[in-house]
This record gives C-alpha cells, structure tokens and sequence, in this order.
C-alpha cells in the first residue's frame, strides 16, 4: 500500500441482519482493503482508513452480507463523491424507470415521491417535472446541495424508521418510494424496509434497485465487494426480508445497470407475479441458500488476478503506457486484491468533476479529467468501471483511432471496442 493507514472505526456481525440467524459461512475474506469513494487531495499525509473486508452467507434467508460494519459517518461523510448524474446511460435507465412507474401508477399532483438516498436528484426530478411532489433524503452534504439547487425537496439525513414515522405523522405518506442502490448500503435491513412500510399509503408501492447476487457471481463481479455494500441481495432473501417487515414483493425483473440488477416492486398486499414465482423457483434450483453456490465464484478469482496482472506487468515491459478509466467504488476492491498501484498505471480517468485532482484511497493513483486521454495518448486504457465500458469506449474514441485498446478485467480479461456486443456487462 502507498500510504500510512489505520483501522477504521466498526464492528462486526455474528448473526445474520435480516433473519437473525447465526448460520453464517464465510465465502471470502478480501483482507484490509482501503475505504472506497475515500478519495484524498495529493498533498494528504495523514493516515488512511482500512478495515477487513469478509463476505458472509446465510444458510437460513440467502442474505449474503459483509461482516464488518464500517461507521456510516466513514462512507457516507461529508466529502462523499458519488454523483449520479455524472453518467448518461445511467440517467437513461433511471428516466426511463421513473417514465414507467409514472405512466403504470398514473400519478399526478396529489401523488408525493420519497427517495432515500437521493443523491442529486436525479430520479425525483423526472417526477418533479411530470408535476408530481418529491421529497429527496440523502445523507452526503455535496449531492444534497446540488439537489436542492434544482429545486427538489431534499432533507440531510440518514432514512431511518423514527424519521420515516416523523413524516407519516407531519402528513407526508407516498404514493411511492423509491429505493435505488440503497438497501444495500444498509447496516438494519428490517428497519429500513420497516421505515419504507411507514411511509407508504395503504395503497402504495415501494420500487427497490438494486446489484443482483446471481449476476455478482455468475460474472465474477468481485469488485462490487466493498464496505458500502453491505447486503448482497436475491429475490429469496428480499422476499424473506420484506415478509418480516411489512412488505410483500409483488413484481420483479432483471436489468443490466451496474453489471446486472433487480428491480422489484413491493406493496402491503401480498400477490407475487408470475416472474417473482419463477425466479423464486431458479435461484432455489441454483442452489442459493447453500454456501457450496460460491464455490465456482472463488475459484475463478485467482485466474483472474493472474491474469490481469500478467497483461500489465508485460504491457509495462513493452514500455506501454497504461492509464485505468472510473475511479469508482469498485475499483478500490479491483486495485487492492490485484495488487495494482501507481507503479502500474499512471492515473485513473473520471468524469465526474468532483474526483478529478483528487487520489484513490491508499494506493494513492492520480484522478483525472478524459481531456488527459487526448494529451497524453495511452498505448492501453484498462476499464475498471467496466459496466460502462460499451459508453466509455464510445466516448474515447481517438484512443483506438492513434493505435489504443481497451481492456476490461471483469468476468474476465478481454479487448473491447464500441462496437463489442459484449462490452456493457
């Protein structure tokens, strides 16, 4: 590691967070990795948060769960640089979400919108254009201001159950509740989807997204492992979830943001749909409540880490340059568990303002802007946020036009271009 670093503040579970149970089976233990989204300014010479990073089963709901609770004020600080709206295809899916729930609930001027975990605003204000009422709740002081300035309703907080129970009784219960990549951040399940239970009309309907198990282990997604993402989530254990806290999963289907996702929707009433019933039946034919589902999965990691580091190290002795692209979550865990430093790659390119001129956490690799690309004419860019790599590479094109390629790590390592099929996982 590249800097002075010490132990985060957190504790861990030794019984499942939305069961109970204390048949937990470790599936992998990725060692003291580096915070994600900690980024740090080039001249920080403090030291930096690490903490263990284990992966956990349960044999009883399916849940499959990190055991180490990190502070929230550690993740989600102040300086938390996660802003949606910095990547157009996922503003695509989440306007064409919202136009859906819009158009299938029929809502109007009457109808009020409550997001946890807000962000920016960019999902509410789809429904605040379409004049219905939204209110935002985001605990990142950045997002948050930025919401506000486009004139959504956002409080700065954590959701929790009291202030959930707080709005029903001011008057503000929703219609609907949104929930995008948010339960799984969250260290009490129960009392989050409890909360969302509250919130709701008797006639409402909460809308959950979020990064599916079965797609995490079929693709090898290792590196949406990380301390933020504490719940890793399948139809069986949501279900089981919301059954004991006031919900019923009603509906779902597979999407393909973030390397493939689950978009479910719950309401007070039970009456699963035919497609809850059928994944209900494959992911139980598959073997997901068994810790033997992971084995394949742990297996593949090591080829993989071989793999990749072998393409660098000899691109490097070929005197290739070679600069990553998204400094995201996910690449904290691809760099810490592949070894790679700035010893490797030059810099990392993100787009969003915010990290550039900033440092990945611990390994301390230069953020810049795409503009850099154009400068310095990188002989390889390796995708690390590889679930856009389809709009990364389409967007970089004199990359491959002056004799670049693009190399993506994950399921495994491979070459892509724009007009690779295969590139958006």
């Amino acid at each position: 590691m590249g800097s002075l670093t010490r132990l985060a503040p957190l504790h861990r579970i030794d019984k499942c967070r939305s069961c109970g149970s204390d048949n937990l089976a470790s599936v992998i233990a990725f060692g003291e990795t580096p915070i994600a989204d900690r980024l740090v300014p080039a001249s920080y010479s403090e030291e930096e948060y690490v903490a263990p990073l284990t992966l956990l089963h349960c044999t009883e709901c399916g849940l499959c769960q990190i055991a180490e609770t990190v502070d929230p004020a550690v993740l989600f600080g102040k300086d938390y640089p996660y802003y949606s709206s910095v990547s157009p295809a996922l503003l695509a899916h989440f306007k064409g979400s919202a136009d859906a729930i819009l158009d299938r609930y029929n809502l109007g001027a009457d109808d009020l919108v409550v997001e946890p975990a807000s962000n920016d605003g960019y999902m509410l204000e789809n429904f605040q254009k379409a004049g219905v009422q939204t209110l935002g709740i985001d605990p990142a002081a950045g997002p948050v201001s930025v919401a506000r300035e486009k004139g959504i309703e956002t409080i700065h907080d954590f959701f929790t159950l009291d202030l959930a129970k707080e709005l029903a009784v001011s008057g503000k219960r929703a219609s609907v509740v949104l929930a995008n990549n948010v339960l799984a951040h969250v260290p009490n399940p129960g009392e989050f989807v409890e909360g969302i239970a509250v919130l709701l009309r008797d006639d409402g309907v909460a809308v959950f997204e979020f990064p599916y198990l079965v797609d995490l282990v079929e693709k090898r997604a290792f590196d949406t492992i990380y301390h933020q993402h504490l719940l890793y989530l399948s139809a069986t254990s949501v279900s089981a979830l919301f059954e004991k806290n006031g919900l019923y999963l009603n509906d779902v289907e597979r999407t393909t943001v973030h390397g493939g996702s689950l978009r479910v929707t719950a309401s007070k009433g039970a009456g699963a749909s035919q497609a809850v019933v059928d994944m209900l039946q494959s992911e139980a034919d598959a073997g997901v409540l068994s810790a033997d589902y992971y084995d394949a999965f742990c297996a593949g990691l090591e080829g993989m880490r071989t793999e990749t580091r072998a393409a660098i190290e000899q691109c490097r002795a070929n005197g290739k340059r070679i600069i990553g692209y998204g400094a995201a979550a996910k690449a904290t865990t691809l760099l810490h568990y592949f070894g790679i430093t700035k010893s490797n790659i030059d810099c990392i390119v993100d787009k969003s303002t915010w990290k550039q001129g900033l440092e990945m956490p611990v390994v301390r690799i230069p953020i810049v802007s795409p503009d850099h690309l154009d400068t310095v004419h990188p002989d390889v860019v390796l995708i690390l946020a590889w679930n856009f790599a389809r709009e990364i590479a389409a967007e970089n094109t004199a990359v491959s036009d002056a004799g670049g390629v693009f190399l993506v790590p994950v399921p495994s390592l491979r070459e892509v271009s724009v007009n690779d099929a295969g590139a958006s996982l």
